[in-house]
Protein backbone atom coordinates (compact mmCIF):
# COMPACT_ATOMS: atom_id res chain seq x y z
CA UNK A 1 0.00 0.00 0.00
CA UNK A 2 2.68 2.51 0.96
CA UNK A 3 5.25 2.97 -1.77
CA UNK A 4 8.60 1.37 -0.96
CA UNK A 5 7.22 -0.48 2.05
CA UNK A 6 6.10 -4.05 2.59
CA UNK A 7 2.37 -4.62 2.21
CA UNK A 8 1.90 -6.55 5.44
CA UNK A 9 -0.50 -6.40 8.32
CA UNK A 10 -1.32 -8.29 11.47
CA UNK A 11 -4.53 -10.19 10.94
CA UNK A 12 -7.37 -9.50 13.39
CA UNK A 13 -7.72 -12.16 16.06
CA UNK A 14 -10.49 -13.40 18.32
CA UNK A 15 -7.86 -14.79 20.69
CA UNK A 16 -8.89 -12.60 23.60
CA UNK A 17 -12.62 -13.16 23.07
CA UNK A 18 -12.07 -16.93 22.98
CA UNK A 19 -9.81 -16.75 26.03
CA UNK A 20 -12.51 -14.87 27.97
CA UNK A 21 -15.12 -17.42 26.89
CA UNK A 22 -12.89 -20.27 28.05
CA UNK A 23 -12.10 -18.50 31.32
CA UNK A 24 -15.79 -18.13 32.08
CA UNK A 25 -16.48 -21.75 31.15
CA UNK A 26 -13.65 -23.14 33.29
CA UNK A 27 -14.54 -20.85 36.20
CA UNK A 28 -18.12 -22.13 36.15
CA UNK A 29 -16.95 -25.75 36.14
CA UNK A 30 -14.53 -25.04 38.99
CA UNK A 31 -17.24 -23.40 41.11
CA UNK A 32 -19.63 -26.31 40.53
CA UNK A 33 -17.01 -28.87 41.55
CA UNK A 34 -15.95 -26.82 44.58
CA UNK A 35 -19.56 -26.84 45.76
CA UNK A 36 -19.62 -30.61 45.46
CA UNK A 37 -16.31 -30.92 47.31
CA UNK A 38 -17.69 -28.82 50.15
CA UNK A 39 -20.33 -31.52 50.70
CA UNK A 40 -17.88 -34.43 50.39
CA UNK A 41 -16.90 -36.44 53.49
CA UNK A 42 -13.46 -36.11 55.08
CA UNK A 43 -10.65 -38.39 54.10
CA UNK A 44 -9.06 -39.56 50.87
CA UNK A 45 -9.27 -42.76 48.95
CA UNK A 46 -6.10 -44.74 48.28
CA UNK A 47 -6.03 -47.24 45.44
CA UNK A 48 -3.81 -50.33 45.54
CA UNK A 49 -3.34 -52.44 42.43
CA UNK A 50 -2.28 -56.05 42.97
CA UNK A 51 -1.97 -58.01 39.75
CA UNK A 52 -5.42 -57.66 38.20
CA UNK A 53 -7.14 -56.74 41.45
CA UNK A 54 -7.89 -53.25 42.71
CA UNK A 55 -8.32 -52.49 46.42
CA UNK A 56 -9.54 -49.31 48.06
CA UNK A 57 -8.45 -47.83 51.39
CA UNK A 58 -9.80 -44.79 53.20
CA UNK A 59 -7.14 -42.54 54.72
CA UNK A 60 -7.95 -39.83 57.23
CA UNK A 61 -5.11 -37.47 56.33
CA UNK A 62 -1.66 -37.31 54.76
CA UNK A 63 0.03 -38.98 57.74
CA UNK A 64 -2.18 -42.06 57.49
CA UNK A 65 -0.09 -44.48 55.42
CA UNK A 66 -2.27 -47.53 55.69
CA UNK A 67 -5.94 -46.60 55.85
CA UNK A 68 -9.07 -48.61 56.40
CA UNK A 69 -9.97 -51.18 53.78
CA UNK A 70 -13.23 -50.47 51.91
CA UNK A 71 -15.02 -53.57 50.75
CA UNK A 72 -16.06 -53.59 47.09
CA UNK A 73 -19.64 -54.09 48.17
CA UNK A 74 -19.61 -50.51 49.49
CA UNK A 75 -20.05 -49.16 45.98
CA UNK A 76 -21.68 -45.86 46.93
CA UNK A 77 -18.90 -45.05 49.39
CA UNK A 78 -16.19 -45.89 46.85
CA UNK A 79 -17.88 -43.77 44.18
CA UNK A 80 -18.13 -40.83 46.58
CA UNK A 81 -14.42 -40.86 47.37
CA UNK A 82 -13.36 -41.54 43.80
CA UNK A 83 -15.44 -38.56 42.67
CA UNK A 84 -13.86 -36.45 45.38
CA UNK A 85 -10.39 -37.47 44.25
CA UNK A 86 -11.25 -36.74 40.64
CA UNK A 87 -12.69 -33.30 41.45
CA UNK A 88 -9.61 -32.35 43.49
CA UNK A 89 -7.29 -33.27 40.61
CA UNK A 90 -9.57 -31.50 38.13
CA UNK A 91 -9.61 -28.27 40.13
CA UNK A 92 -5.83 -28.34 40.35
CA UNK A 93 -5.60 -28.51 36.54
CA UNK A 94 -8.30 -25.86 36.14
CA UNK A 95 -6.43 -23.51 38.48
CA UNK A 96 -3.30 -23.89 36.37
CA UNK A 97 -5.22 -23.11 33.17
CA UNK A 98 -7.05 -20.16 34.75
CA UNK A 99 -3.74 -18.72 35.95
CA UNK A 100 -2.34 -18.91 32.41
CA UNK A 101 -5.41 -17.14 31.05
CA UNK A 102 -5.12 -14.43 33.71
CA UNK A 103 -1.55 -13.77 32.55
CA UNK A 104 -2.87 -13.40 29.00
CA UNK A 105 -5.49 -10.89 30.16
CA UNK A 106 -2.77 -8.64 31.57
CA UNK A 107 -2.00 -7.71 27.97
CA UNK A 108 -4.52 -5.32 26.40
CA UNK A 109 -7.06 -6.60 23.92
CA UNK A 110 -5.94 -3.83 21.58
CA UNK A 111 -2.35 -5.08 21.22
CA UNK A 112 -2.71 -5.03 17.41
CA UNK A 113 -3.88 -1.44 17.59
CA UNK A 114 -0.91 -0.53 19.79
CA UNK A 115 1.50 -2.12 17.30
CA UNK A 116 -0.09 -0.16 14.48
CA UNK A 117 0.19 3.12 16.39
CA UNK A 118 3.95 2.63 16.92
CA UNK A 119 4.20 3.67 13.27
CA UNK A 120 1.12 5.79 12.73
CA UNK A 121 1.66 8.13 15.70
CA UNK A 122 4.75 9.53 13.99
CA UNK A 123 4.79 12.62 11.77
CA UNK A 124 5.03 12.10 8.02
CA UNK A 125 8.78 12.81 7.76
CA UNK A 126 9.49 10.02 10.26
CA UNK A 127 7.00 7.59 8.69
CA UNK A 128 8.85 7.96 5.40
CA UNK A 129 11.96 6.47 6.99
CA UNK A 130 10.25 3.46 8.60
CA UNK A 131 9.21 0.15 7.04
CA UNK A 132 6.38 -0.92 9.38
CA UNK A 133 4.91 -4.34 10.04
CA UNK A 134 1.46 -2.77 10.24
CA UNK A 135 -0.16 0.65 10.20
CA UNK A 136 -3.35 2.16 11.54
CA UNK A 137 -6.64 1.81 9.70
CA UNK A 138 -6.58 5.54 9.02
CA UNK A 139 -3.15 5.40 7.39
CA UNK A 140 -4.09 2.29 5.43
CA UNK A 141 -7.26 3.90 4.07
CA UNK A 142 -5.43 7.11 3.26
CA UNK A 143 -2.72 5.23 1.35
CA UNK A 144 -5.25 3.05 -0.50
CA UNK A 145 -7.43 5.98 -1.49
CA UNK A 146 -4.39 8.00 -2.63
CA UNK A 147 -3.29 5.38 -5.16
CA UNK A 148 -4.22 6.97 -8.51
CA UNK A 149 -6.26 5.21 -11.19
CA UNK A 150 -8.08 6.12 -14.39
CA UNK A 151 -11.67 5.01 -14.62
CA UNK A 152 -13.85 4.64 -17.67
CA UNK A 153 -14.99 7.72 -19.50
CA UNK A 154 -18.66 8.54 -19.03
CA UNK A 155 -20.54 9.64 -22.14
CA UNK A 156 -21.86 13.18 -21.81
CA UNK A 157 -25.33 12.13 -22.91
CA UNK A 158 -25.83 10.04 -19.78
CA UNK A 159 -28.06 11.52 -17.08
CA UNK A 160 -26.02 13.48 -14.52
CA UNK A 161 -25.73 11.67 -11.18
CA UNK A 162 -23.19 13.06 -8.70
CA UNK A 163 -22.32 11.34 -5.42
CA UNK A 164 -21.76 13.03 -2.08
CA UNK A 165 -18.03 12.78 -2.93
CA UNK A 166 -18.65 14.80 -6.12
CA UNK A 167 -18.07 11.79 -8.38
CA UNK A 168 -20.15 11.21 -11.44
CA UNK A 169 -21.74 7.75 -11.79
CA UNK A 170 -23.82 6.10 -14.45
CA UNK A 171 -27.14 5.44 -12.76
CA UNK A 172 -29.39 6.33 -9.87
CA UNK A 173 -28.79 2.92 -8.28
CA UNK A 174 -25.02 3.37 -8.45
CA UNK A 175 -25.54 6.80 -6.89
CA UNK A 176 -27.44 5.19 -4.02
CA UNK A 177 -24.79 2.49 -3.58
CA UNK A 178 -21.97 5.06 -3.54
CA UNK A 179 -23.70 7.37 -1.09
CA UNK A 180 -24.69 4.49 1.21
CA UNK A 181 -21.12 3.17 1.24
CA UNK A 182 -19.95 6.66 2.13
CA UNK A 183 -22.54 6.97 4.90
CA UNK A 184 -21.22 3.73 6.42
CA UNK A 185 -17.66 5.04 6.21
CA UNK A 186 -16.61 2.27 3.83
CA UNK A 187 -13.73 3.21 1.48
CA UNK A 188 -14.46 2.58 -2.20
CA UNK A 189 -13.30 3.45 -5.71
CA UNK A 190 -15.69 3.82 -8.62
CA UNK A 191 -14.87 1.95 -11.83
CA UNK A 192 -11.27 1.30 -10.85
CA UNK A 193 -9.62 -0.89 -13.55
CA UNK A 194 -8.63 -4.49 -12.86
CA UNK A 195 -6.17 -6.22 -15.21
CA UNK A 196 -7.01 -9.90 -15.62
CA UNK A 197 -4.62 -12.73 -16.43
CA UNK A 198 -5.72 -12.93 -20.06
CA UNK A 199 -4.92 -9.26 -20.63
CA UNK A 200 -8.53 -8.10 -20.44
CA UNK A 201 -9.13 -4.99 -18.36
CA UNK A 202 -12.48 -4.82 -16.56
CA UNK A 203 -13.99 -2.01 -14.54
CA UNK A 204 -15.98 -3.31 -11.56
CA UNK A 205 -18.60 -0.79 -10.55
CA UNK A 206 -17.14 -0.50 -7.05
CA UNK A 207 -13.80 -1.62 -5.65
CA UNK A 208 -14.23 -1.69 -1.88
CA UNK A 209 -11.70 -1.93 0.92
CA UNK A 210 -12.56 -4.22 3.81
CA UNK A 211 -10.45 -2.37 6.35
CA UNK A 212 -10.52 -4.98 9.14
CA UNK A 213 -9.20 -7.74 6.88
CA UNK A 214 -7.28 -5.45 4.52
CA UNK A 215 -9.10 -7.19 1.70
CA UNK A 216 -10.43 -5.94 -1.64
CA UNK A 217 -14.07 -6.70 -2.49
CA UNK A 218 -15.71 -5.92 -5.81
CA UNK A 219 -19.35 -4.89 -6.18
CA UNK A 220 -21.03 -5.32 -9.53
CA UNK A 221 -24.46 -3.79 -9.95
CA UNK A 222 -26.31 -5.15 -12.97
CA UNK A 223 -28.89 -2.50 -13.63
CA UNK A 224 -30.60 -3.53 -16.87
CA UNK A 225 -31.07 -7.27 -16.61
CA UNK A 226 -34.18 -7.14 -18.80
CA UNK A 227 -31.98 -5.96 -21.69
CA UNK A 228 -30.70 -9.07 -23.51
CA UNK A 229 -27.40 -7.61 -24.75
CA UNK A 230 -26.66 -5.97 -21.38
CA UNK A 231 -27.37 -9.25 -19.54
CA UNK A 232 -25.07 -11.11 -21.96
CA UNK A 233 -22.18 -8.71 -21.27
CA UNK A 234 -22.85 -8.82 -17.52
CA UNK A 235 -22.60 -12.62 -17.48
CA UNK A 236 -19.38 -12.50 -19.53
CA UNK A 237 -17.85 -10.00 -17.12
CA UNK A 238 -18.62 -12.10 -14.05
CA UNK A 239 -17.22 -15.22 -15.73
CA UNK A 240 -13.97 -13.37 -16.44
CA UNK A 241 -13.76 -12.28 -12.83
CA UNK A 242 -14.34 -15.84 -11.62
CA UNK A 243 -11.51 -17.13 -13.83
CA UNK A 244 -9.26 -14.69 -12.01
CA UNK A 245 -10.11 -15.76 -8.48
CA UNK A 246 -12.90 -13.28 -7.87
CA UNK A 247 -15.84 -15.30 -6.58
CA UNK A 248 -19.36 -14.39 -5.59
CA UNK A 249 -19.78 -14.54 -1.80
CA UNK A 250 -16.05 -14.22 -1.19
CA UNK A 251 -14.63 -11.12 -2.81
CA UNK A 252 -17.50 -10.31 -5.16
CA UNK A 253 -20.93 -8.81 -4.48
CA UNK A 254 -23.62 -8.73 -7.17
CA UNK A 255 -26.86 -6.80 -7.09
CA UNK A 256 -29.39 -6.73 -9.90
CA UNK A 257 -32.46 -4.87 -11.04
CA UNK A 258 -34.81 -4.52 -13.99
CA UNK A 259 -36.92 -1.64 -15.21
CA UNK A 260 -39.87 -3.00 -13.23
CA UNK A 261 -37.98 -4.17 -10.15
CA UNK A 262 -35.43 -1.49 -9.12
CA UNK A 263 -32.80 -1.82 -6.42
CA UNK A 264 -33.99 -0.22 -3.18
CA UNK A 265 -31.96 1.63 -0.58
CA UNK A 266 -32.97 -0.89 2.09
CA UNK A 267 -31.57 -3.69 -0.09
CA UNK A 268 -28.29 -1.82 -0.43
CA UNK A 269 -28.05 -1.42 3.35
CA UNK A 270 -28.80 -5.11 3.88
CA UNK A 271 -25.99 -6.08 1.49
CA UNK A 272 -23.55 -3.72 3.21
CA UNK A 273 -24.43 -5.01 6.67
CA UNK A 274 -24.15 -8.61 5.50
CA UNK A 275 -20.83 -8.42 3.68
CA UNK A 276 -19.02 -5.21 4.59
CA UNK A 277 -19.84 -4.17 8.16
Amino acid sequence: MIEGKTNRFIKPTNLYAEAKRRYQELTKIKEERQQELAKAPKGKIHIVKNNKKVQFYLRDDGSDKSGIYIHKAETAKIKTYLQKSYDEKLIKVLNSELKNLEILFKNPDSITSIIRQIYSNNPAEIKNMINPVDISDEDYIKSWMATPFKGKDLPEELPFYETSRKERVRSKSELNIANTLESFGIPYKYECPVSLKNGIVVYPDFTILNVNERKIIYWEHRGMMDDREYAKQAVFKVKQLRKNGIFLGDNLIITEETSTDPLGTDEIKEVIKKYLV
